[in-house]
């Protein structure tokens, strides 16, 4: 079906019936039924289309000028826009001119055959304002359909259309904005008319007092039956400045909704006053705080726990650190003993629980001589700990009952071989007795490294006394060795941890720590040195401990070192 050309025919004032806009044919035939024009040229209610352009180019709003295009029997088949408003804009968000010549039928193919555009045809061809229900249109932009609904206006003019309309859906979208964030925030809008004595509630409003719709919002008369006796009082007095004096108000109450749930509300509201001063309306929002109150609730309960079990921690912390240092070595500790200086390291694998199966003690004994004791239980942990434990207390006390070194590491050998819960395997030791009366040094050693002499810039290691490893046999047997200190002599007991490498033989290690020992001897820091130079504290797999023992000031005879004392 094609467009059909009216002939130009010339009027009264010369003008012609119809012109062609780009190849469309813009009709100035006034529309009287199907296949039927009355010639509308030349009579009083023609106008050009620049005349109706410069109409519209003076309104507000969307409003275009639509001319029929007929076909050869004279039915409308589409209409074109001849004239637009400036501030006309359609679903596309074409504007103003850019309106101007588009196809209705061709732009907007889904209205061809709707109830509007049959509302089009009767306009026409009635003269009858048409004004129908809104109108949905969708339009696909950027791949994204769009649905939007339209009041739509038609009226006839000129041969064509006049048709306004207003875009609907922009202003229900931001009422369902509105009540989506009224709901999420679980606010709803209150306003009260004071001067007719009215009150007008959103839908949340509803909501959070937990009132049926169709009983209407609720009176200040009504409300005090729902407040919480204790915040009745100061709500009224909230209420009365508001209404009183125009104060803004901004408080939180607690009500009791008709299934007897204790809700938290706040209100927020401000007046508007006449020019007398006197509030006439008033204007706010109640939020429901409930779940907010209820979450502080929860934090401060949680956090008054935490406060106890913070407490508990402690004090168990602080009972912890006592125990520790009741029972576990300190990691440093320089002491003054029967005319030696002990300089100790403690260093167990489990850097900042200070638990290793290693130990040391170094104590006064009741006749003024000195204790030394240094030991490494088999394993690591807990386990090592306690046994650990059990030998340097046991050992102590029996080394104060002045019982001999040799019996001392027999009755630890049976500690160990008759424990009820072994869960450890050996233990190494070595026990050193000193008089300082005699600079006399007697020792003991149960499958322990040597010690290392450091005397006049050279370094040697004392010659083991027979003694196996302590839980090794039931019968073994233990010696004592002895020597005596000269003054400058320097006496380091360890532990393997100090000298042990992966794939090192124990002559080696021995080496090692003695050149590093030499090499540390002239400066004050000796242990200190040693540590340095051995321990790689990333790379280490086990426990060091070490005593670093010198003589302070001659004390008794000075006897040379027995040969059989050095190897």
């Amino acid at each position: 079906m094609t467009d059909h050309v009216q002939p130009s025919r010339p009027g009264s004032d010369g003008t012609a019936t119809a012109a062609r806009d780009g190849g469309s044919v813009y009709s100035s035939h006034r529309y009287t039924g199907r296949g039927r024009t009355e010639a509308a040229c030349g009579t009083d209610d023609t106008l050009p289309v620049p005349a109706v352009q410069s109409v519209l180019d003076g309104l507000p709003g969307s409003v275009t000028f639509l001319l029929p295009v007929l076909d050869a029997d004279g039915a409308v088949t589409d209409f074109r826009i001849a004239a637009a408003s400036p501030e006309a804009i359609d679903i596309g968000a074409r504007r103003g001119k850019e309106l101007i010549g588009l196809s209705v039928a061709a732009t907007y193919p889904t209205v061809v055959g709707s109830p509007l555009w049959d509302g089009y045809l009767q306009a026409l061809r009635t003269g009858v304002r048409y004004e129908g229900d809104p109108f949905e249109y969708e339009e696909v932009l950027a791949g994204i359909p769009r649905l939007s609904r339209f009041a739509v206006r038609a009226s006839a003019s000129h041969g064509g259309l006049i048709v306004s309309w207003v875009r609907l859906d922009s202003g229900e979208r931001e009422q369902r904005r509105l009540a989506v964030m009224q709901r999420l925030g679980g606010m709803g809008w209150a306003d009260w008319d004071l001067v007719h004595n009215t009150i007008t509630w959103s839908e949340e409003t509803y909501t959070i007092f937990d009132r049926d719709r169709s009983a209407g919002p609720m009176t200040l008369e009504e409300l005090p039956a729902y407040v919480v006796p204790p915040d009745l009082a100061e709500l009224g007095a909230v209420v009365e400045r508001l209404l009183g004096t125009g104060q803004p108000v901004d408080h939180t109450f607690r009500l009791t909704t008709s299934g007897g749930e204790v809700r938290h509300v706040r209100i927020v509201a401000e007046a508007e006053s006449d020019v007398h001063g006197r509030p006439v309306e008033v204007h706010g929002f109640f939020q429901d705080l409930t779940a907010v109150k209820r979450a502080q609730a929860q934090l401060l309960e949680s956090q008054q726990a935490a406060l106890v079990h913070r407490s508990q921690l402690t004090a168990e912390r602080d009972v912890a650190e006592r125990l520790q240092h009741a029972l576990l070595p300190l990691t440093h500790q320089s002491l003054s003993l029967a005319g030696l200086t002990v300089d100790v390291a403690y260093h167990p694998l489990q850097e900042g629980l200070n638990v290793g199966g290693d130990w040391y003690s170094a104590i006064k004994l009741p006749d003024g001589s000195a204790l030394l004791v240094i030991g490494d239980v088999a394993g690591h942990g807990l386990d090592a700990v306690a046994t650990m434990a059990q030998l340097r207390f046991t050992a102590k006390g029996m080394a104060i009952t002045g019982m001999p070194l040799p019996a001392i590491l027999t009755r630890l050998n049976t500690l160990l071989l008759h424990t009820a819960e072994r869960s450890f395997s050996t233990a190494t030791m070595i026990m050193a007795h000193y008089e300082p009366a005699t600079s006399k040094l007697t020792w003991v050693q149960a499958g322990h490294p040597p010690p290392l002499l450091l005397r006049r810039g050279s370094a040697a290691y004392l010659t083991a006394p027979a003694g196996i490893l302590l839980g090794a046999v039931p019968d073994p047997r233990y010696e004592a060795a002895s020597m005596h200190l000269r003054p400058g002599d320097q006496l380091l007991l360890y532990t393997d941890g100090l000298i042990e490498k992966p794939r090192e033989d124990l002559d080696t290690s021995l080496a090692r720590l003695a050149g590093a020992a030499v090499r540390s001897a002239a400066d004050s820091g000796v242990l200190e040195g040693i540590l340095n130079a051995l321990v790689d504290p990333v790379a280490r797999r086990d426990d060091v401990c070490a005593l670093h023992v010198s003589l302070r000031s001659p004390a008794g005879p000075d006897p040379a070192v027995p040969a059989s004392a050095v190897s």
